[in-house]
């Protein structure tokens, strides 16, 4: 291998390490506003047609798309926008991961069974030392520890 062989070597070598991105999978869930099976199709359709996306999973009931794959999630909350739908990112976490389920704010009448819609407000997500010093007195897993203030 001569000079010229071992510069074209190097060159694609440096190019290739340019090109390289690192890629992960992502798992992306969006509220996407659908009426009918056709909406759903539409997005389903636009959202496939989208580089890098393995899976698309439409729940019309609760209207709740999840895609998986090598996509970023700005990306898809974008593509999905361009159909016209009323998308946001899925706004809903699981009833107990909240403090305070029931606060203004948190309770969404709209929201799927057993879910709320997710907060950082630190009074509203988290219990502050008194009220955790109170629910773990009350603990179902320490039955006897309602006793012992008796």
């Amino acid at each position: 291998m001569g000079v010229e062989g071992t510069l074209d070597y190097l060159s694609d070598l440096m190019s290739a390490a340019r090109r390289k991105k690192k890629r992960q999978l992502n798992n992306v869930s969006l509220k996407v506003r659908m009426d009918c099976p056709g909406c759903a199709e539409k997005v389903k359709n636009v959202l496939y047609s989208m580089k890098g996306v393995k899976s698309v999973d439409i729940d019309l009931k609760e209207q709740k798309v999840s895609v998986y794959g090598f996509v970023d999630a700005k990306k898809v909350l974008k593509k999905a926008q361009s159909t016209g739908k009323k998308s946001e990112p899925w706004p809903y976490v699981p009833y107990e991961l909240m403090a305070h389920p029931y606060a203004a704010g948190v309770y969404d009448k709209k929201a799927p069974a057993n879910h709320v819609r997710g907060t950082d407000v630190p009074g509203i997500a988290t219990l502050n030392p008194v009220e955790e010093k109170y629910a773990l007195m009350f603990s179902d897993e320490n039955p006897n520890a309602a006793c012992s203030l008796m």
